[in-house]
């Protein structure tokens, strides 16, 4: 149903112009970072710096899409074209992010998006466009349904935090104070990439390069912060990057050593990130993606966080169904078995040749 004189308003209206963002125009950088502060859709895999990272670091071609109206952003679409030989070739809202597709303020800038995405995406002929969104948007597109996420809104007051921990996460919170474990905050990745690598290798799966972690903390800043945990003894043993985003934290790379199970490292480095989280008057713990049916799934819900699923939404143009690129497809079971053996040095060198095709 339309009023009386919305037809009028609407043929009035200045038109929408879908552009590119480019890196010789900082100016429409700001004016893109300035929109998503304030774009209640937005994340921080929307951030601009991040067409650099994928660009610069992971040699992916980038599509980064802005709608605007007489000057004003309405709305954004972070693209990448991910292509191998191994995994396919691929239009994906964001390659490395958790969240992405359109942040928009309005459907007809959503919608003139969406459509230059699949033009472009036809146009490339990737085998399948991806929106990794946070909110459902077409209930029709084919959906990956592997993923949630965990969030909650934390309490102004420190303590009533930590009484909020179900009691058995809580015990081991205090058991690894009473180990006297101690965090600090780093301004390098240092003491990070090690405990990172060699938790992933234990994993099975490849390490991202450490020049893309230094990448990281040099476009965001301190919206990029990295918390390691030492033992009494001064020794590293547990770290954790991750981004905040207006009153969010969301950690996000994480790397624990062997002793750190037995000392409680990786429950105490978690407490001390939303500790100091909540001092920094952060009201969201955005504990970030699991797989269903996982270790990190469990873990997430024995700190009192519930499951939210994720909605990755597919347009399929060169192929018949969605792609199971993780670890929990069966097909890549001896290779992540083969891949624990490597020593770390190996796998820290052929990683990074593997994980840039993962996206």
């Amino acid at each position: 149903m339309s009023f009386p004189g919305e037809e009028n308003a609407a043929r009035a209206a200045p038109p929408l112009a879908v552009k590119r963002l480019g890196s010789a125009d900082p100016q429409a950088a700001r004016r893109w970072d300035e929109f998503i502060q304030s774009c209640p859709e937005a994340t921080f895999f929307h951030r601009a710096g991040w067409r650099d990272i994928v660009s610069g670091v992971f040699r992916h071609p980038t599509h980064f899409l802005y709608a605007e109206r007489e000057g004003a952003i309405e709305g954004v679409l972070p693209l990448a074209q991910v292509k191998s030989l191994l995994f396919g070739n691929a239009l994906v809202s964001l390659p490395f992010a958790v969240y992405g597709g359109v942040a928009a303020n309005g459907e007809a800038a959503a919608e003139a998006l969406e459509n230059e995405a699949q033009a472009i995406a036809r146009e490339l002929r990737v085998d399948h466009l991806e929106l990794r969104n946070f909110n459902q948007r077409h209930a029709d597109w084919p959906t990956q349904d592997l993923y949630v996420c965990f969030r909650k809104t934390l309490d102004a007051d420190v303590e009533a935090n930590l009484r909020a921990i179900p009691r058995k996460q809580r015990a081991m919170v205090r058991k690894g104070i009473k180990n006297g474990l101690r965090s600090e905050i780093d301004g390098d990745v240092e003491r990070f990439f090690p405990l990172y690598a060699d938790n992933v290798l234990r994993h099975g799966t490849p390490a991202m390069p450490k020049r893309y972690f230094r990448k990281l903390l040099e476009v965001f800043g301190q919206d990029c912060q990295v918390l390691t945990v030492s033992d009494a003894r001064g020794k590293a043993i547990s770290s954790v990057l991750g981004f905040r985003f207006r009153d969010e934290i969301l950690p996000y790379y994480a790397g624990d050593d062997v002793a750190a199970r037995e000392l409680a490292g990786n429950d105490f480095k978690y407490w001390e990130l939303m500790r100091r989280s909540c001092e920094r008057g952060v009201k969201v713990f955005d504990y970030g993606r699991s797989k269903r049916g996982t270790g990190s799934y469990a873990f997430k819900k024995n700190w009192g966080f519930e499951p939210r699923p994720l909605y990755y939404e597919y347009r399929l143009y060169r192929r018949d169904a969605i792609p199971q690129n993780n670890p929990s497809n069966v097909k890549f079971r001896l290779f992540i078995e083969a891949w624990r053996r490597l020593p770390v040095g190996v796998a820290n060198w052929l990683g990074p040749f593997i994980v840039r095709s993962l996206g």
